[in-house]
This record gives structure tokens, sequence and C-alpha cells, in this order.
């Protein structure tokens, strides 16, 4: 069983004066945290918050870019190119980037959000446009993407690549998530399960089949309804296993 792993959360998806989620208990559970960019959720002030949040929080702090869609939450797809979709990524980044920047922190990684994120799982040469991207435009910066076959190839090509796997989401037989339109409590306890399965390198699709998974990190989505109480059930789980917890950039170098 693996014994570091980095914990992370979808967040800062408020927008305007419409709250969604509780981040300022959430983003010190975690160690990296996915901030949303504005399209799919987020706003200025949101985004100021939320990098505020992870830096008193000590989180490392990743950019969370997502298709513009705000009344769909970017979780209706989308016809994008390969390099659209590098080009929305880069975009939404720079926002981030510029806000963090004023308050003296530095953007980690990136995590494309809902449909852009099943874009890339589904179509190789999205993810890979989109690592290649930031190769060039944000050397250093890591990205995340789903812990499987398109994201093994792309670090076999000595891309920033980080594999990712869910506590608080199923998984069906071929090994891809399942995106719940509109997420509901989840039983914590069930999804430290899933979470401890995860370093093991195996879960379970809805159907019972193993999955095989080997991941750098793990996530939690900040607008499920009980993401805090999942959050602290993982956390305690691993404690009591003896895994510990860094962010992603520190747990992808120690793997190689």
């Amino acid at each position: 069983m693996r014994t570091l792993v980095d914990l992370n959360a979808d967040a800062g998806e408020s927008f305007g004066r419409w709250r969604l989620g509780d981040d300022a208990r959430l983003i010190p559970l975690v160690t990296s945290v996915n901030i949303a960019c504005g399209w799919h959720a987020g706003d200025p002030a949101t985004m100021t918050r939320s990098v505020e949040l992870a830096r008193d929080g000590d989180t490392a702090i990743g950019a969370h870019p997502g298709l513009p869609d705000l009344s769909g939450f970017g979780r209706r797809a989308m016809a994008l190119s390969p390099t659209e979709a590098a080009q929305a990524c880069l975009y939404q980044f720079g926002a981030l980037q510029a806000i963090a920047a004023h308050l003296g922190q530095e953007i980690a990684h990136v995590k494309p959000h809902g449909a852009l994120y099943g874009l890339t799982i589904k179509d190789e040469s999205a993810a890979e446009a989109v690592v290649e991207a930031f190769a060039s435009a944000a050397p250093g910066v890591r990205v995340v993407l789903l812990a499987g076959p398109v994201s093994e190839r792309l670090a076999q090509r000595g891309f920033p690549v980080v594999r990712e796997a869910f506590a608080d989401l199923d998984y069906d037989d071929s090994g891809h998530i399942i995106i719940e339109p509109d997420p509901q409590a989840k039983p914590p306890e069930a999804c430290a399960d899933q979470a401890e399965a995860v370093l093991r390198g195996e879960v379970r699709s809805v159907d019972g089949k193993p999955v095989p998974v080997d991941a750098d990190t793990i996530c939690v989505h900040g607008d499920r309804p009980n993401a805090v109480d999942i959050a602290e059930a993982i956390r305690a789980r691993f404690a009591s296993a003896g895994v510990r917890l860094a962010p992603m950039t520190e747990v992808a170098d120690a793997r190689g």
C-alpha cells in the first residue's frame, strides 16, 4: 500500500452572492486545492478568497478551468478541438495566476473541471494538447489527469502529469469515473474505504469489477453537501494507516 499521497479538493465554486460548498472548513483539510477560474464557477472575489484560504491553510494552489457554462456548472459536454481545450485552460489559469501573484502565492498545478476533464479522458489528443501547452507556457506546473492509460502514456513521455483518483465518485468497468450532475451526500466511511482502496491499487466498479488504479492524488468534491465530513473521514483513516499527506508536486516528485 502506498504511504504518501495528496488529498485534493475542487473548491472556490461559488459565484457572486451564490454560495456553494464550505471552503473555509474544507480547504485546510486537504493538501492541494483546485480553484474555479470563472467559466463554470468562481468570480474575482471568490477566487481571491479561495487563494487566501489556501495560503492561510498552507494548502497548495491549483487552477480548475472549466467550460464556459455557468448554468450547467461546466458539466455539460461541448465540442472543443484539442487546441481550443488547451487555450481554455491557459486563459483561465492566467486569471488565477494574476490573483495568486497579487497575494504572493504561486500556482502549482492545473486540473480541468467536469466535461473538460472528461474530454481529456476520452480524447488523448486533447489531454496531450493541454499538457504540451503548460509545458511551454508554465514549466513546472503539473497537469492533473485521471489515473489510467492516457496519463500513463503522457507521463512516460516526460510530461509533468499527476495521476488522480476519486474517493467520492463511482467507477465504471472501463475505469472511467461516473460524474454526477447533482452530487448528493455520500457515507464518509464508504468514501474513506475507496480512498484506502486507491492506495492499495484497486477499486471496485459499480458492477463489482476490480479496476486497477495507480494515483498520486485523491479528490473530494467541494460541491458535495458533506464534503467536509468526507475529508475528515479520509484523513482519520489515513492517519490510522500511517499514510502521510503531502502536496501533489511532492508526491509526484517522490514517485520519480
